[in-house]
């Protein structure tokens, strides 16, 4: 019989910190090591969201979500400092966008010692308020796996006008799923004049939002199974980013 070798993969290698004695400041690091073994430093650049490395952080309840692009060194080592508010697992998400192959994720676990009691996902309300800002989001009756929709997001400031986005990590806004007890993950965007190659793709379906008018946003969704979902809808007005979080059910 032949023998058969080990799968060749990409890996994340030297993580740290695996555990936290207390929640806060949290040095995160790591390298992407290749199929090779030689650490992986050539990554996608340019405009877009579509570069580079995305971190996301989220507690494993979805309570939390962290969202970053850190920068990359020459070697391909990776560090970023992130606040990690409460004790709990957290679920470490790597989305890579490597030069010259189609983006992957890999994935690490990490906790924050202390009392922890995860807590049901809330039914969807349509209106969130985060920092002043109202998010109102309207969406199908209904949601089913693999087939594009859109919801409709309409965002005012703390003095009731449209929102004015600041073009953020190459978008205008960042509509990132978590799916709830799985953690399947979907990453979508909004895009704008300034903002090209935000396009998303699952499988040969295609989904990309657009702005439609002063503080409004539409917002593509292609969730790969059934489930409840919960998506961070982020962006940045007024110089800060905000994070409005809804519960969705896909059939």
């Amino acid at each position: 019989m032949p023998t058969i070798a080990p799968a060749r993969t990409f890996a994340l290698a030297g993580f740290q910190p695996l555990r936290l004695v207390r929640p806060g400041p949290a040095h995160i690091a790591f390298t992407i090591r290749q199929p090779s073994g030689a650490p992986l430093t050539a990554y996608r650049r340019g405009p877009g969201p579509h570069t580079g490395v995305h971190l996301i952080i989220v507690r494993r309840d979805l309570g939390v979500i962290i969202h970053r692009h850190p920068p990359i060194g020459a070697d391909g080592r990776i560090d970023e400092t992130v606040d990690l508010p409460t004790p709990g697992p957290y679920h470490v998400l790597v989305d890579a966008y490597p030069a010259k192959t189609r983006n992957f994720q890999l994935h690490r676990e990490l906790r924050v010692a202390g009392a922890y009691r995860p807590r049901p996902l809330p039914p969807f309300q349509s209106v969130v308020t985060r920092g002043g800002y109202r998010v109102t989001l309207t969406a199908p009756k209904q949601l089913h796996a693999i087939e594009p929709a859109f919801l409709t997001a309409t965002i005012t400031d703390p003095q009731g006008r449209p929102a004015q986005f600041t073009p953020w990590f190459g978008a205008l806004a960042h509509a990132i799923f978590f799916r709830a007890g799985s953690l399947d993950y979907f990453h979508t965007h909004v895009c704008g004049p300034s903002t090209p190659g935000c396009t998303s793709i699952l499988g040969g379906a295609k989904v990309v939002g657009r702005p439609t008018a002063p503080g409004r946003i539409r917002v593509g969704v292609l969730l790969p199974i059934a489930g409840d979902w919960r998506l961070f809808l982020q962006f940045k007005t007024g110089g800060r980013i905000i994070t409005a979080p809804f519960t969705l059910r896909v059939r």
